[in-house]
């Protein structure tokens, strides 16, 4: 049974790979920051279902506290299955975007994709195989209004993408990044009517958490192993 950690978890899209990936076999860690309960919740669902989960909770872009929850987790077996998709929002035009509003969504995204992925990565060559899959948004590709600095965020996770699959191929580690467009979660609801979505997307629909997750799950998987340093996107035919 492989190792899988997933961050942000307990979310729409992270719950859906959650459940996904331990259908797929695996055990599941579930990374929460402020939403363990959630994720419990989720942990004790997978396994009355017959999967394997647990519940983990740190900051994500506390080097430090990543480090001691992942460092023992690897000490005997590896992560073979990371999905970096723990990412937040902070949105505003960007002359009025206070400094802290820039810094915080960089440092979840990509000093998080740092802090989380690192420590896993000499075990996870030792084994000689492992996916790392990175969440990013079609906001890196097309860029949006408002959200400068989520864009950033995004688009600097789909360059670590491709330069880390580059290092780790001969490895047998696959390493890339799925980027959604509107997917239907709470999120997304706030900020998406349905005649707003069937205006953007040409397939008229937001698309489903449970959809992202089997991108996702195929990557993750053996039948995946020749496709690494890639920015994928699931879109409904936005771009």
């Amino acid at each position: 049974m492989k190792n899988a950690l997933v961050t942000g978890g307990s979310g729409g899209i992270g719950a859906a790979i959650c459940r996904r990936l331990a259908a797929d076999g695996c055990h599941v860690y579930i990374h929460a920051h402020r939403g363990l309960q959630a994720a419990q919740t989720l942990a004790v669902a997978i396994c009355a279902g017959g999967g394997s989960a647990q519940a983990l909770a740190f900051d994500v872009t506390d080097s430090a506290a990543a480090a001691d929850v992942l460092t023992p987790l690897v000490e005997h077996q590896p992560i073979q299955i990371l999905v970096n998709n723990a990412g937040i929002h902070d949105d505003a035009v960007f002359p009025g975007m206070r400094a802290e509003q820039w810094h915080r969504v960089i440092d979840v995204s990509v000093n998080g994709f740092f802090n989380v992925t690192q420590p896993l990565m000499m075990p996870m060559i030792r084994s000689r195989w492992g996916r790392i899959i990175n969440v990013s948004s079609i906001a890196a590709l097309t860029g949006n209004a408002g959200q400068v600095n989520y864009s950033a965020a995004k688009g600097a996770l789909n360059s670590a993408t491709k330069s880390l699959a580059r290092e780790i191929a001969s490895r047998g580690i696959t390493v890339n990044a799925v980027a959604p467009g509107i997917i239907d979660t709470p999120m997304s609801e706030s900020a998406f009517d349905a005649r707003e979505i069937a205006r953007l997307v040409p397939m008229k629909r937001a698309g489903s958490p449970a959809e992202v997750a089997d991108l996702i799950g195929f990557l993750a998987s053996a039948q995946a192993a020749y496709i690494t340093g890639q920015i994928i996107s699931i879109n409904g035919g936005m771009i």
